[in-house]
């Protein structure tokens, strides 16, 4: 064949599937292009160093309850009632742990039939697929740690929840009831509020865009209402306040406090789940905020009394540790000052003078710092959470709208928790009874609950 022919023929040929030869290379440029719509989104893998910082995290946050909240609220009491409240802290660490596996876990964090922009049951409370911890294997993750790691260190949270309410009621509630109202309380409002802020997407108070970084809300304004109600519901200890009734060891108070604060770290770095600069910063941001509580605390009591107090540095720290945790995880050294030290300031009042004006007898000021602080801490982080003002949430662009969107979950946990305690305690009341005897009360609880004295004085 000619040379000519055979090249017309082959331009022929090749004007025929010009058109076809022109869709595959569209295509294959295309799979070059986008290879992540090619691509499945890679599986977490586990980390080795993000797994040992959670196990001590969670050690920290158990350290917490017991010997922590156990010392700080033992100290404070008369002596007396030392071994019962030390019992109450042991008990419910017990208790809740039994509760978390057969169910608190899953009702908290499980994320079955949640959907994003989806308002049903499941954006208040999880659902049963994960009772008694079904599916988890030493294999299961959450995140790079195993699944197992962090239903422990969630657990020392749902621990130290509704020991903190113990505070409260101290001195004049039946062990039995503790338990009942404790069990009840947990289940009904702690998992609840602790699901529709942390489970993710599809959440009621998440979806909203509440920010708490390491439980403001679900621990402490949680705890703090559920206080106020017990101790209005259970009455004053007798005596009350026309007898002067001082802490017993004001030492162990202070050796509570400090493993509180050693603990926090645990509490506060530990919820950025990871050992990365999230966690860096909320252990810096937790040290500065507590020390400038103490520093607003002592100061404005200097102020008023001319002097400062052991037990109101020790408040005062704890006042910080409250109302930096929801901010932790986006506010700024300069934020977390200024948080630490108006909760060092605002809670000398409350607890101090407030209690005394409204007539509520709550035992170891458990609204006047937890509660209170919890709030300023809550609604402050909507402020220094944004860039412009030291933050770290690049979406907070609105100070002013965040603090909205904060003011609204507090106002929603305290309906909530306030409500809910309210309800439990009178079931419990008409049902067990929630008050020990006036004699019991005069003996002391360690011989009337429980036959023991904590000192032996022969």
């Amino acid at each position: 064949m000619p040379f000519d022919m055979r090249e017309n023929g082959e331009r022929g040929m090749m004007g025929k599937y010009r058109h076809v030869l022109r869709l595959a290379a569209a295509v294959l440029a295309a799979g070059l292009t986008m290879p992540a719509f090619a691509q499945a989104t890679p599986a977490p893998a586990l980390n080795a160093g993000d797994t040992a910082w959670m196990i001590v995290a969670s050690a920290f946050v158990l350290m917490m309850t017991i010997p922590g909240v156990a010392l700080f609220y033992g100290g404070m009491v008369r002596a007396k009632n030392l071994l019962s409240v030390m019992m109450q802290c042991l008990a419910l660490t017990a208790l809740v742990t039994v509760l978390w596996m057969a169910y608190g876990y899953s009702l908290a964090f499980s994320t079955e039939g949640m959907h994003a922009g989806v308002t049903n049951w499941h954006s208040f409370l999880g659902a049963f697929d994960r009772v008694m911890l079904a599916g988890l294997t030493p294999n299961t993750l959450y995140q790079t740690v195993p699944e197992s790691v962090f239903v422990m260190f969630q657990l020392t949270f749902a621990i130290i929840t509704p020991a903190l309410i113990i505070g409260a009621y101290a001195e004049r509630m039946k062990f039995s009831a503790m338990l009942w109202f404790s069990g009840l309380w947990l289940t009904f409002v702690y998992l609840p509020i602790a699901h529709m802020v942390w489970s993710g997407p599809g959440s009621l108070l998440g979806d909203l865009g509440v920010l708490d970084f390491a439980g403001g809300t679900v621990v402490h304004i949680n705890a703090g209402i559920a206080g106020l109600v017990a101790c209005l519901v259970i009455g004053k200890r007798r005596g009350w306040p026309h007898t002067h009734m001082p802490p017993h060891n004001l030492g162990y108070t202070v050796i509570g406090t400090a493993l509180l604060w050693l603990g926090w770290f645990g509490f506060n770095a530990g919820s950025a789940v990871a050992a990365n600069g999230n966690a860096g910063m909320a252990m810096l941001v937790t040290q500065i905020a507590t020390a400038a509580a103490v520093i607003g605390w002592v100061a404005v009591e200097w102020f008023v009394h001319k002097r400062a107090s052991v037990l109101g540095a020790a408040s005062g720290a704890v006042a910080g540790l409250v109302a930096v945790t929801p901010a932790a995880g986006t506010a700024g050294p300069a934020g977390a000052l200024i948080i630490g030290f108006a909760a060092g300031a605002v809670c000398f009042f409350t607890a101090t003078r407030l209690k005394h004006k409204l007539g509520y007898d709550d035992t170891l000021d458990v609204f006047g710092v937890h509660a209170i602080a919890g709030i300023i801490g809550a609604l402050l982080t909507g402020v220094f959470a944004a860039p412009k003002l030291g933050g770290f949430d690049s979406a907070v662009t609105s100070p002013l709208l965040q603090l909205w969107i904060q003011a609204k979950g507090v106002g929603f946990t305290i309906v909530w928790s306030g409500a809910l305690s309210w309800v439990i305690l009178k079931l419990v009341d008409v049902t067990l009874g929630l008050r020990i005897e006036p004699e019991q009360e005069q003996v002391g609880l360690d011989i009337a609950e429980h036959e023991e004295r904590a000192y032996n004085l022969s």
